[in-house]
């Protein structure tokens, strides 16, 4: 592969690796929605309700970011309009991530707190790295 499509290609590779990870954060918050006993505190269940719903939607962004990627056409125009829309879809989808774990900061220290801000963290490590990678194949594509 000449060295001229290696930015391209890694973008899309973090992308996608970034999208195989966000994908497994809804399920398993719903699960520990359903699992987990609160008491009669509603702040963790409500955080965990507002994190799966963050974590669809950036899931839905960071796929339509890499479905983008792979449609990709020459430089012009409509290459300009294309990795705008995956850079905007995948800050959206690293400010959804974000706020998954803000919904935690008002929520008493316990396990489920720590499990799901740990996960999130690491995802949104994946999620910040594959922007970086976007952001440097756009500008060495413009």
């Amino acid at each position: 592969m000449p060295c001229s499509k290696m930015p391209g290609r890694l973008a899309r590779i973090a992308v996608g690796i970034s999208l195989s990870e966000a994908k497994l954060v809804p399920p398993y918050v719903s699960n520990l929605t359903r699992q987990a006993e609160y008491g009669p505190d509603p702040r963790a269940p409500n955080a965990l309700r507002d994190c799966f719903t963050v974590f669809t939607d950036a899931v839905e962004q960071i796929s339509n970011s890499l479905k983008q990627l792979g449609q990709l056409g020459s430089a012009g125009k409509a290459f300009v309009f294309q990795v705008s829309n995956v850079q905007t879809w995948m800050s959206a989808a690293l400010t959804n991530e974000e706020t998954c774990t803000d919904g935690f900061d008002d929520v008493p220290d316990c396990p489920v707190k720590t499990e799901v801000y740990d996960r999130v963290v690491k995802v949104k490590e994946f999620t910040s790295n594959a922007l970086a990678l976007v952001n440097s194949y756009v500008a060495r594509e413009l």
